[in-house]
């Protein structure tokens, strides 16, 4: 066998530059279905995390009419339900920020200490919002590192002030933490489209709107119980306990996640599919390749099958030299696949993780497309008579 796999690599060689075009095609065919991958799978594992940052991992509760409320008593409610892992008031307002003088856009919060639990935050600098922030209603807030970094020009601002629109009326607010939060691939790909985001305690958000109740609340349910179940019984729990019906809605969150996931998948597969398709190209040139081989070693084989091989060990030359032509193509494209994958996402500053799995199935499909486009040549070759393969010079 090892001997077969030398005399095939010392035939295909024998004409550099036709082998080398070849190569060319599959190593193409093969890198483009590597990089398709990648940085698809990259981009949704990022995308991923950067929804859970945002904070909308598990299920958000609103009112649908006025005529039911979404104050403490509901939030208490919602928190005694077994399958409940952490729920938190939610109040927000898309207003406007004055940092050094300079006006942003922002998105303000109204969170509990919780909001850690619930929504995923990361904190960079300082601390979050906390049990002593809720019960005085504090002019403390947290902001998100890209607010931070735009108009100080670094992410470590704790202790410098904020002046903030809520309710009709600005007050200035103390930094008392940076989140590492809407400064992912959103904030890269969008910018401005995503604002800017700004946290306050809830207490303090509800002084300044004059009103009690919340916008929402945040619900984030426990690993074993599935989220729509959750949310269905939420609802129902809390219109019973309202007696008023379809005053509640709920939406999860994690489904729009899965939703946001499937719309990647679906690129991605018509994408790979398209890289597939040009490895089947890459085929047919391999077919083509062999064919002339045939055509110009048709003496050779007559010369062979005169000393007696048979038509198998023909077959298997010419089908081994159209696998390892394939296979040298495919580990090729496999490489530069990897490398400029990894160029790629440094440049999208997304992680980069490698798919093994995806290089085993592309190596096993290149092998499979090796015996396709070979085979029919190798046969061909295997038939020719001895005779007739002597005459041609």
């Amino acid at each position: 066998m090892l001997d077969l796999i030398i005399n095939s690599i010392k035939i295909l060689f024998r004409k550099k530059g036709r082998t080398i075009l070849t190569l060319s095609g599959i190593a193409v065919g093969v890198a483009s279905v590597i990089i398709i991958n990648n940085i698809s799978q990259c981009g949704k594992t990022a995308l991923t995390s950067e929804i859970d940052g945002l904070g909308i991992g598990g299920i958000t509760v609103s009112l649908k009419k006025q005529s039911a409320q979404l104050s403490q008593n509901e939030l208490n409610e919602i928190k005694s339900l077994s399958y409940v892992d952490y729920a938190m008031p939610v109040m927000f307002e898309a207003t406007d920020a004055y940092i050094r003088d300079k006006k942003s856009s922002i998105y303000l919060w109204g969170i509990d200490r919780t909001a850690k639990d619930v929504i995923a935050l990361e904190l960079e600098y300082g601390r979050f919002i906390n049990t002593g922030d809720i019960s005085s209603c504090s002019k403390n807030c947290m902001i998100d590192q890209t607010l931070a970094r735009s108009y100080y020009g670094t992410d470590n601002v704790v202790g410098k002030r904020i002046l903030i629109n809520s309710g009709g009326s600005s007050s200035d607010y103390i930094i008392v933490g940076v989140i590492k939060t809407g400064s992912g691939i959103l904030q890269n790909i969008m910018g401005s489209y995503i604002p800017n985001f700004v946290y306050i305690p809830y207490t303090t958000m509800q002084n300044n709107m004059g009103s009690s109740n919340f916008s929402q609340i945040a619900v984030r349910i426990k690993d074993d119980y599935d989220n729509e179940t959750a949310g269905k019984n939420i609802i129902k729990t809390m219109e019973r306990n309202a007696n008023i019906n379809g005053a509640y809605s709920f939406m999860n969150m994690a489904q729009q996640k899965e939703n946001i996931d499937n719309i990647i998948n679906i690129f991605s597969i018509v994408l790979t599919a398209v890289g597939v398709i040009s490895l089947f190209v890459a085929g047919l040139s391999i077919m083509n390749v062999m064919l002339v081989a045939v055509s110009e070693r048709t003496r050779e084989i007559g010369i062979k099958k005169a000393l007696g091989a048979s038509r198998k060990i023909i077959v298997m030359e010419f089908l081994a030299e159209s696998v390892i032509l394939t296979l040298i193509g495919a580990v090729f494209g496999i490489v530069l696949g990897i490398i400029i994958s990894w160029v790629g996402v440094i440049l999208l500053g997304l992680m980069f993780v490698m798919r093994v799995g995806i290089i085993m199935e592309i190596l096993a499909f290149s092998l499979i497309v090796g015996v396709i486009f070979g085979i029919y040549p190798a046969l061909k070759a295997s038939k020719l008579k001895p005779v007739e393969a002597l005459r041609t010079m």
